[in-house]
């Protein structure tokens, strides 16, 4: 769609409809403030609480949270996306994060605490069923979250050679391997026993990674070799100023396109915490935490210009936008769009 020459901006909005959300929802977006305006909703699976385009911006997937597990593919396009196919059985359940990786799309699937490998088919839909399901194994030493495995994100790293999945269960990330179908563990990474490793993000350098811990609540630095596809802690550092007053589970990080800022949001807390890193992304440090708009921030994504920071705030269903200070990388709050049950933002 034309917009002054340019192709328009479009947010989509994962939610939980178990918990009152409207399914997939598009939203236009302001290049210039940074605002989301709703323009639709798909409702095509259940609890479609994580999203991720296609490297062509063509196509939409869609988990469907549930205890089946599923995942539905969607064709943009100039009105609303439009499902390509029936949704397609993981082999896993409850699955929270999927990214596109080597002509497939993968699954964290967190109940059955496995990683699912569906094939793209030529024209973007997805094959009849899984070609592989990676089962990990593991536990952890906090019993009422940690008695099995849960993968809770798998996303590439940024030579598209390895793909990162981070489970809290087990208190690990693990490097893999794609060769045709077929997912394989290259190495395995430990973190600190009870940390609850929740989602990963890069540092653009590509040499580091950071891992929010949700048990924690901190963030692990970690030395990222791609060549060896290896992970290797070095730091870790509290995302919140002092002991928390209650609940403190951290959901969502992002790093700025410089490598300057990492932002992490805490739900409980209900904060976006801001914390610089050096010019090499080893070493962070805890400036600010500001509110983060709402109750129960799920997900936290940078748009693409990294001039905007936008929470996805489950409990209160709502998006808020942050105007990002680009000296500070303090956010400062642009507004906020109706959105219940919101799960996570993604832009095509």
């Amino acid at each position: 769609m034309a917009d002054g020459g340019r192709r328009q901006q479009r947010a989509y909005i994962g939610s939980f409809t178990a918990a009152g959300g409207r399914g997939v929802l598009t939203a236009a977006v302001d290049r210039d403030t940074g605002a989301l305006t709703v323009l639709g909703a798909v409702d095509g699976v259940p609890d479609p609480s994580y999203l991720a385009v296609s490297p062509d911006r063509d196509l939409l997937y869609a988990v469907s949270e549930t205890a089946q597990g599923a995942v539905a593919a969607y064709r943009l396009n100039a009105a609303e996306p439009e499902l390509v196919g029936p949704p397609t059985r993981i082999g896993g359940s409850g699955p929270t994060h999927l990214t596109v990786f080597g002509g497939h799309v993968l699954t964290a699937n967190y109940d059955s605490g496995s990683v699912s490998v569906l094939p793209v088919t030529p024209g973007g839909g997805l094959a009849g069923a899984a070609s592989c399901v990676l089962r990990h194994q593991g536990s952890g030493p906090f019993t009422p979250r940690q008695q099995t495995p849960h993968a809770h994100q798998v996303q590439p790293d940024p030579t598209g050679r390895w793909a990162v999945s981070v489970d809290l269960g087990t208190d690990s990330v693990r490097v893999c391997a794609l060769d045709g179908g077929t997912l394989t563990v290259h190495r395995e990474t430990a973190l600190r026993p009870g940390s609850g490793p929740r989602h990963l993000a890069f540092h653009p350098g590509g040499g580091h990674a950071y891992v929010l811990n949700e048990l924690a609540p901190t963030v692990t630095v970690c030395r990222w070799d791609a060549a060896e596809g290896s992970l290797r802690p070095v730091a870790e550092t509290a995302v919140l100023p002092g002991a928390p007053d209650g609940d403190a589970f951290p959901s969502g990080i992002a790093v700025s396109p410089d490598g300057r800022f990492v932002w992490a949001a805490t739900r409980g807390q209900d904060v976006v915490s801001v914390l610089t890193a050096d010019a090499s992304g080893k070493s962070l440090r805890l400036v600010a935490t500001v509110p983060c708009g709402g109750v129960w921030p799920r997900a936290l994504t940078l748009d693409p210009s990294g001039r905007f920071l936008y929470a996805a705030n489950e409990r209160s269903g709502d998006v808020t936008w942050f105007v990002v200070d680009p000296d500070t990388g303090v956010p400062r709050r642009g507004g906020s769009v109706p959105a219940p049950a919101a799960s996570c933002v993604v832009f095509g």
